[in-house]
């Protein structure tokens, strides 16, 4: 026994609990102007005896694990002593040991499928694996998985259904935007309509369809009209979940060469903002949660389900801007240092005061300054 399997580099936020299951490796298109995560790499589809085999590694560790808390009188059970033990102990433990140690102790209940597109196996393939999945953790739950757009426009509503009663529970998709003239500058390789499609071809299944949208991606040129269409889109789809993802310009991306030699202009926190707000504004007759569950979002509160939190949500985003110009530079610094979750969190003087002589220092050296160093903070979030 290896007592490890592969994993991939990456999973949604909300699936930080889950076991990591690598059915693809890579992203089969691996184009888009603001990604550089599968930069360099090709795209494999891993064969169904391999994914198998690190299921039941995966299945292995878990029962060793449950064997260290029989020793330790933890009754089987992963607590956080036992944890502890796994996690420091270099005799026992590797990456793969830890991962399993920290989904058991968290419950042990979901599953991430990766990588980027791991939908686009054969359902048949796919099917076996997740049929695999719940024979060897039969208490599991949710099984999710990333999928485009495109593929999902590909694939009937059938084979949705053979993958959901198979035990898929979630598909997330990057849809970013829903303005074609936005789509094709940043390369996506998918039409608004095919994110209509594929989208309803999801929802029709039973599938739970989590929906990403990146505020800031159409910069100075595009954003009313990437508000506006990107709402369009999703309203036509009512996709169980709309997630946020703040646009951040990372170098090693072709939006990072576009921007720098000028034929892309960024937009700031709160011009985002007040992106997020008309996108809000336009959103009408769906059922959808919103989700603002990443620190590249300035206000991570924007929280709530759709028709009824609407108005209390876009007065969130009014409260903020009734700020005055200083404890808006205060939260800024304040949530992009990770000490700020919500604007309630200005009522402690003590952090707001240690905020502001920090803010004051900026403002008096270099105006900019800030907002540069802003910049660098939010590069270690990607």
């Amino acid at each position: 026994m290896n007592f490890s399997f592969e994993q991939g580099p990456i999973r949604p936020p909300s699936e930080a609990k889950s076991l990591l299951i690598r059915a693809t490796r890579n992203c089969p298109w691996n184009r888009c102007a603001f990604c550089h995560t599968y930069r360099g790499t090709k795209f494999e589809l891993r064969s169904v005896d391999e994914i198998k085999k690190d299921i039941q590694e995966a299945r292995d560790i878990a029962d060793r694990i449950r064997e260290v808390s029989w020793r330790y009188g933890e009754g089987g059970k992963v607590t956080e002593p036992i944890l502890r033990a796994i996690c420091s102990n270099d005799g026992i433990s590797n990456d793969s040991f830890r991962s399993v140690a920290a989904w058991l102790y968290f419950g042990g209940e979901s599953v991430f499928i990766q990588d980027a597109n791991s939908i686009i196996m054969k359902t048949d393939d796919l099917v076996e694996v997740l049929t695999f999945i719940m024979e060897k953790f039969p208490d599991v739950k949710r099984i999710t998985s990333y999928c485009r757009s495109k593929t999902a426009s590909r694939k009937s509503v059938e084979e949705f259904k053979r993958l959901h009663e198979a035990g898929l529970n979630r598909i997330h998709i990057g849809l970013e935007t829903g303005y074609d003239p936005l789509l094709k500058f940043i390369k996506k390789g998918v039409t608004a309509a095919e994110h209509i499609e594929g989208g309803k071809r999801i929802r029709e299944s039973g599938i739970s369809l989590s929906e990403y949208v990146m505020p800031g991606l159409g910069g100075d040129r595009w954003s009313r009209e990437h508000a506006e269409e990107t709402a369009r889109v999703l309203n036509r789809i009512n996709p169980h979940f709309i997630r946020l993802r703040s646009l951040h310009v990372v170098s090693g991306t072709d939006l990072y060469e576009m921007m720098e030699k000028g034929g892309f202009e960024p937009i700031g926190d709160e011009d985002t903002l007040r992106e997020i707000r008309l996108f809000i504004e336009n959103l009408d007759g769906i059922e959808s949660a919103i989700a603002s569950d990443h620190i590249l979002n300035l206000l991570e509160e924007l929280e709530g389900t759709l028709p009824g939190d609407k108005e209390r949500l876009i007065a969130i985003i009014d409260g903020y801007f009734s700020l005055s110009e200083e404890k808006r530079l205060v939260y800024r610094l304040g949530r992009r240092k990770g000490i700020y979750r919500s604007l309630g969190d200005l009522s402690d003087t003590g952090v707001y005061l240690r905020l502001k002589s920090i803010v004051d220092q900026y403002q008096i050296k270099d105006h900019g300054r800030m907002d540069r160093e802003l910049y660098k903070i939010m590069n270690g979030y990607i």
